[in-house]
């Protein structure tokens, strides 16, 4: 079995019914629309696992379908395969171009086609590489503002997860844009990157090939997925292909740990929906909490349960601020976790590439990062 629900909006309704019968003979569940409009609406409502649309809609246009369909976090990363009878090469390209996942004509080989593509992207990879029991946690780092130390919180808790975890395979992923930041951190210039792997086709990006050909960071006991490295780069991201590889990365690892920065966005909206765990990171001004507090209150209206939220305020690179008792009141939330003042401590580690427990292990700020990590772990089992 591969992909479990098929959403498919034809107008023509032989069509529907044919695809509909084929797909379900196949093991699977199908809904169908006859309209895009209708077609956003079961898509949103239901969330499928695949979309195959003809493009040719009765009351949109396709580029306006593909654009609502991507800027919905809850459809975001969606595959859409269009299915036409369109000849045209142009026609073809210009969907691809606009966010359309596949294209294929409507022939005889259709179906085959597409149960073909279903198995390259599919999210069930059990009986083409022995999908493991149980998919990895996935960990989301972000905060509401720039300048509260969340990509060094990340790499240096996600290193000490490795280490309260020996067995576990851990890979941290940056998703900060337009430019990452944790290749730096971590001292790593490789050229492999978040940009460079969404670049390639989607049946490239397997379990195998990530798994070969993502670094290991010797002095920080994890994989990396490095973010853009310049916003050119950026500008050029493959999106369609995130989802898949975040999916398989959950096929890999025991701890898919994911930088967002503070980014709220059709990009990272579905990933901090789909994540285990939200760690937040706060700054002791004032402005920031206030900013948080209107962040809690999003994710709350996105659905999101807020128990899964772990607040952490870092003091670590400024003593002064407002206390953790007052960020509670503004917030309504409890904050789980203070980092101490660490002085220089701090920044000498980051502008070093060192974790902050390897450079200076003995410092207050070394043991709560220690703390972190397994009181993190704790929460999600």
């Amino acid at each position: 079995m591969v992909f479990k629900t098929v959403l498919v909006i034809d107008k023509d309704v032989i069509t529907r019914k044919f695809l509909k019968h084929m797909l379900e003979e196949k093991g699977h569940a199908v809904s169908q629309a006859e309209s895009g409009r209708e077609g956003l609406v079961l898509a949103w409502r239901d969330q499928p696992d695949v979309i195959v649309a003809d493009p040719n809609f009765l009351d949109l246009d396709a580029a306006a379908f593909v654009q609502k369909i991507r800027q919905d976090p809850r459809t975001a990363f969606t595959p859409i395969i269009a299915l036409s009878s369109n000849l045209d090469k142009e026609f073809s390209e210009d969907l691809l171009a606009e966010g359309y996942n596949h294209y294929l004509q409507k022939s005889g080989n259709a179906i085959t086609e597409l149960l073909k593509i279903f198995e390259e992207t599919s999210t069930d990879f059990q009986e083409k590489t022995g999908k493991r029991e149980n998919a990895g946690k996935v960990f989301t780092f972000l905060s509401a503002k720039g300048g509260t130390g969340t990509s060094s919180l990340c790499a240096n808790i996600a290193m000490n997860i490795a280490i309260a975890e020996p067995e576990a395979k851990v890979v941290v992923v940056d998703m900060v844009l337009p430019i990452g930041s944790l290749g730096s951190i971590v001292g790593y210039e490789g050229s492999i990157d978040l940009t460079t792997i969404t670049d390639l086709p989607q049946e490239e990006i397997t379990i195998d090939f990530l798994d070969k050909s993502l670094p290991r960071i010797e002095l920080w006991n994890f994989h990396l997925l490095a973010g853009a490295p310049n916003p050119e780069a950026s500008n050029l991201l493959q999106v369609q292909n995130i989802s898949h590889i975040l999916k398989t990365l959950e096929e890999i690892f025991d701890y898919i740990i994911i930088d967002l920065g503070r980014s709220l966005s059709r990009i990272s909206l579905p990933i901090i929906q789909k994540s285990d765990l939200l760690i937040l990171i706060l700054g002791t001004d004032q402005g920031t909490v206030t900013i948080t507090k209107s962040v809690t209150e999003y994710l709350k209206t996105l659905g999101i349960d807020l128990k899964k939220l772990y607040l952490i305020l870092n003091r670590a690179i400024g003593l002064e601020g407002i206390t953790k008792t007052d960020a509670e009141k503004i917030l309504d939330l409890d904050i789980k976790m203070t980092m101490p003042y660490m002085g220089g401590n701090f920044t000498t580690a980051n502008n070093q590439s060192q974790p902050i427990t390897h450079k200076f292990p003995n410092d207050t700020g070394a043991f709560m990062l220690r703390s972190l990590a397994k009181n993190i772990i704790e929460e999600t089992r």
